[in-house]
């Protein structure tokens, strides 16, 4: 069974590497993925910043993925899903 949100996030990185193809530098393809979740209607939080724990210890170092998008699905710009957290 395949999770529907994380389907559509996949679509919409392929959907923009389709529209510009390789070579240009990842800011672009940040911005414009950007612009494709807006249009296809998926919530998103660009870079944020995500508070780390070891033991129970906060970290000084704060993890900044490219995108947060539903259910805390963390999004590369490689267009990889790099983790998925249960909803809290």
């Amino acid at each position: 069974m395949r999770d529907e949100r994380t389907y559509k996030i996949i679509g919409a990185a392929i959907e923009v590497h389709k529209e510009l193809g390789c070579g240009f530098l990842e800011a672009v393809y940040q911005e414009a993925l950007e612009r494709e979740f807006v249009i296809q209607g998926i919530p998103f939080k660009s870079q944020p910043g995500v508070k780390i724990a070891h033991k129970g210890e906060p970290l000084n170092k704060i993890y900044q993925p490219d995108f947060m998008s539903v259910c805390r699905i963390l999004c590369k710009r490689q267009f990889m899903i790099v983790g998925i957290c249960p909803e809290t």
